[in-house]
């Protein structure tokens, strides 16, 4: 894109301007952000780090991991035997130049070869200017639109000025592995809480929020590193809806293991009129035994006063349910005795409720028109609920009996994400009819 506005013009000239990322970084991000490989080939481990070729004492029997005994390092074992190995990490550089916070991202690249030592290719991908306001205009290399990856970079690109709805974009939100230690910030940056961490959260992510939004700041000096997590990363939250909870579980020292779960207690306790400022309530000493004390008081309540009314209710949301997701109803994705399908009746979310005890059917999830609820079942009996967002099309929520994951998890998240464009297509097809 040509920059035409006046600070669009400044930050191409200012990123001209930019020294060039030290070849010491680059020296860390080879230590620090790959994995060290071993491949096993003809009875030998050969060492993708060193080199080194040896044969082990039972080549039948292979571990995940192994230690090279010319190197020391602890390897980790490739699953197919090749010719070549790639890996590629994300990382990051935070600067400042100009008044204005740098988050400069890197891709780097690992090659590796049998017998060989490995190389390394590092190229800048992008950089993140935020203003003192908070305010973020990014620089990017081009991609190839024709590419079935978000970021398949054309490195002989130069990095160009984007317009300032990127910030929808899916590659604004690349997450780096990791941020190069040595940081220069904003004083006001400091003085809004940071310190030396980014908590697992993308930089300029977290910048931008400590500079324009006062939840965020108040959640970082509170410490509520979970909360802070939650609300600037999920896709789906409520802690604006919930803020005087939060203001509870601050004043309380209140730290939340599982925050989707205390949204959802919130929820409960909103049905039952409960204090959200009373600490009794909100800072449960046992939050999934708290939820699941409300969830079968709720449905409880829900089958003994209003039984009638509740078959009245279930008949009125399956009209609506049926006209929002009757596009999706039949989709089956299976796998051996693994069987995921759409929810198609309001009654079954009761019933999947019953059988895993959780809130599924007690906070209206059929009512959710952005969710698609799913019920994985093995050899008839139901496993896990699922939650899928059809906007961001990503997985929410994969939960089992009491909201823990079941022994089924791994292969339920697997087959699930090989089969997401199927729910994608129905949904795209949808649009097409809509005039």
């Amino acid at each position: 894109m040509i920059p035409k506005t006046i600070i669009e013009k400044q930050l191409t000239s200012f990123s001209a301007s930019l020294a060039p990322i030290r070849p010491e970084v680059f020296n860390w991000a080879e230590r620090n952000i790959f994995l060290k490989w071993s491949v096993l080939s003809r009875s030998k481990f050969y060492c993708l780090e060193c080199a080194h070729v040896w044969k082990p004492s039972c080549p039948n029997t292979c571990d995940k991991f192994t230690t090279c005994p010319a190197c020391a390092g602890k390897l980790k074992m490739q699953a197919y035997n090749q010719v070549h190995f790639k890996e590629t990490e994300y990382f990051a550089v935070v600067d400042t130049y100009a008044g204005f916070q740098v988050v400069r991202l890197v891709s780097a690249h690992k090659h590796m070869k049998k017998n060989f030592i490995p190389t390394y290719f590092h190229k800048e991908v992008m950089q993140h200017w935020i203003s003192p306001k908070g305010e973020v205009r990014t620089l990017a290399l081009s991609t190839n639109v024709f590419s079935s990856t978000l970021d398949a970079w054309k490195f002989y690109s130069p990095l160009e000025i984007k317009p300032k709805d990127f910030i929808r974009n899916a590659k604004y939100y690349i997450n780096p592995y990791r941020v190069y230690p040595q940081m220069k910030t904003l004083p006001i940056l400091k003085r809004n809480g940071f310190k030396t961490s980014v908590y697992d959260i993308a930089p300029h992510l977290l910048f931008s929020s400590m500079l324009s939004d006062p939840i965020a700041e108040t959640l970082l000096k509170s410490r509520q590193l979970n909360l802070l997590q939650y609300y600037l990363c999920a896709s789906r939250q409520n802690i604006r809806r919930n803020w005087q909870a939060v203001k509870t579980v601050i004043r309380n020292s209140y730290k939340i293991a599982d925050v989707p779960i205390w949204e959802d207690y919130l929820e409960l306790l909103r049905y039952f009129k409960k204090d959200l400022s009373c600490a009794l309530y909100v800072c449960p000493v046992n939050l999934g035994e708290a939820h699941d004390h409300f969830v079968k008081k709720k449905r409880e309540l829900l089958r003994k006063k209003k039984l009638q009314d509740l078959r009245l209710e279930i008949e009125k949301a399956q009209k609506r349910y049926a006209s929002d997701k009757k596009r999706f109803f039949g989709l089956i994705f299976q796998k051996d005795e693994l069987c995921i399908s759409v929810i198609e009746n309001v009654r079954d979310f009761m019933q999947e409720g019953d059988d895993l005890g959780h809130c599924v059917f007690t906070n209206e999830y059929y009512e959710k028109k952005d969710s698609l609820i799913l019920s994985a079942k093995v050899a008839e009996q139901s496993v896990e609920t699922i939650e899928i967002s059809l906007s961001r099309m990503e997985i929410l929520q994969c939960r089992g009996f009491k909201n823990k994951p079941s022994k089924h998890h791994k292969q339920i998240l697997s087959l699930l994400s090989q089969n997401l464009y199927r729910i994608k297509e129905r949904l795209q097809k949808k649009k097409k009819i809509v005039p």
